[in-house]
């Protein structure tokens, strides 16, 4: 479908086929040329999967967003997905965008309350909602359930994929900041068609290919990479819901011969240490792909001396996705995630030229360490920062989207990764805001002060730690200890959380007496 019908975008700035629709672009396309190819395999165990085609797909999208329209949203309406790892998921995600709704996904980790902020943020009209997460839905917004979805299914009611201005919302991702609140990231229908850079100058996906994601569906980098992608190519996604098993993958991808396999470093990491490559039948696989934290050169090495198979490295993030990427044409060079995917454009801006914002950034020379941007002109850049225009404005400076990131390039356009300019944290494929963990655990009995960061513990990766200054009556610190992670447990996610407390007899601070979170370390 894709390969020669639209050409890859050679320039930023290329105008998005008019009118333009993601799901269509995505779902509706593909099943109209390869109706009966393989669209979702959900592996469920050994022996045991769910399949649908893409034709079966287009049906379940179209009968979704009809039953999304006869509850009364109106275009522009948001429906928060709170769902665990099932099959529904993508179809509730594809069948709001087709519908000319707002599809807002949202982890299953999440707790209740972290949940019911972004669905107040979010101002949602409606909830496709697991029974099993927890969620207070206000009066007035209306609730989905898979029953429901199954419903719309058996009936006869299809709507057809909504078309429009490429530039109009689709879905809204939540992300961490350096506040404490996480805020929406809002990306356009055209997003889809901005991420085609990425077909060749990452994974070499093309026609009929077998895409395996290791992330659970509500992940977005799962929604993105293991399905967006595949399935706007008429490629087949496949994703695992079976029981826990960080072994499961490479059977996986002699069962169903995948052809790619994503995954962040740490399963590849636990693959090497866990597994025996001399019993894997990798021979289908074409190229390993790695995104969500930087990887080791190490286990890079590693993993090639293994299994002889590539392993094609990316750097990206919510606002943009991937932009950055080593593939078939660009060779691999260790400590680099690479170039600058074909078509885009990136540069690295003096960071003292962005301390007024009214004065043009101003780039900097070859092998110089400075913030990196994207040009404004790429289609997969997000609209913005959901109702919140001041930190929209913060990043979007004169020609560029600005990052947190602090990096260089070469004479040869490989970039060097030299982490946050700020305090988010990167730990195991999740950014997860400091502010956000210690406004969690204040007030917890017994603590005076408590700073968060990231602690490098070995083999390339970073933990979230609290450091925190026990009050002056304390005195067992194993038990304060415990508080903090009984405080963390009931109020924040499982990738959120501290995953060691240290307790110290005062935080590092500035003249001015902030806390300096790099010298926690």
């Amino acid at each position: 479908m894709t390969g020669d019908r639209w050409p890859v975008r050679p320039v930023p700035g290329e105008a998005v086929p008019t009118p333009f629709g993601m799901s269509a672009y995505c779902v509706g396309d593909p099943a109209a040329h390869a109706p009966d190819r393989d669209a979702l395999v959900v592996v469920h165990g050994p022996g045991e999967d769910s399949r649908w085609t893409f034709a079966e797909v287009d049906d379940v999208v179209r009968a979704v967003a009809a039953g999304l329209l006869a509850l009364g949203l109106d275009p522009g309406d948001r429906v928060l997905l709170r769902m665990g790892n099932r099959a529904q998921f993508p179809f509730v995600f594809f069948g709001a965008i087709a519908a000319g709704l707002v599809a807002v996904p949202t982890s299953a980790q999440l707790t209740a309350d972290e949940a019911a902020g972004l669905l107040a943020d979010s101002g949602a009209r409606a909830v496709a909602l697991d029974p099993d997460l927890d969620l207070a839905v206000p009066q007035g917004v209306s609730v989905v359930t898979a029953e429901d979805v199954d419903a719309w299914v058996a009936g006869g009611e299809r709507a057809e994929h909504d078309l429009g201005d490429a530039d109009r919302p689709a879905f809204i991702t939540y992300t961490s900041g350096t506040t404490g609140r996480p805020k929406g990231v809002v990306h356009a229908h055209r997003s889809a068609w901005g991420r085609r850079p990425m077909y060749r100058g990452w994974y070499g996906l093309g026609e009929g290919d077998v895409m395996l994601h290791a992330g659970a569906l509500n992940w977005t980098y799962t929604l993105g990479v293991g399905l967006t992608d595949p399935w706007a190519n008429a490629a087949t996604a496949i994703v695992y819901d079976g029981p826990r098993d960080g072994l499961v993958w490479p059977r996986i991808v002699h069962a169903h011969r995948a052809t790619h396999l994503a995954a962040v470093p740490g399963v590849y990491r636990h693959l090497l240490r866990h597994g025996d490559p001399g019993e894997w039948d990798l021979s289908s696989l074409r190229a390993a792909l790695v995104a969500g934290e930087a990887l080791p050169a190490a286990l890079l090495q590693e993993w090639g001396e293994a299994t002889g198979v590539p392993l094609h490295e990316s750097l990206g993030m919510s606002e943009i996705s991937t932009f950055v990427s080593t593939g078939p044409d660009v060779p691999v060079r260790p400590g680099s995630p690479g170039r600058a995917q074909p078509g885009r454009r990136i540069g690295i801006l003096d960071p003292e030229s962005l301390e007024d914002p009214q004065s043009p950034p101003v780039e900097r020379a070859v092998g110089e360490v400075g913030r990196l941007a994207v040009h404004r002109d790429d289609p997969g850049l997000m609209l913005g920062y959901w109702q919140r225009p001041e930190e929209t404005a913060e990043v979007m400076r004169g020609e560029w989207f600005v990052t947190g990131d602090l990096a260089e390039l070469d004479i040869d356009g490989y970039l060097t990764y030299h982490g946050r300019a700020d305090d988010v944290i990167n730990a195991m494929g999740y950014r997860v805001s400091p502010v956000e963990v210690e406004e969690a655990l204040a007030g917890v009995p017994g603590v005076g002060e408590v700073a968060v960061a990231a602690l490098d513990v070995g083999d390339g990766v970073s933990i979230v730690c609290a450091w925190v200054v026990p009050a002056g009556d304390v005195t067992d610190r194993d038990a304060l200890r415990d508080k903090v992670v009984e405080r963390a447990t009931e109020r924040l996610a499982a990738y959120k959380r501290p995953r060691e407390v240290r307790v110290i007899e005062g935080l590092p601070r500035t003249a001015n007496g902030k806390v300096v979170r790099r010298d926690l370390r």
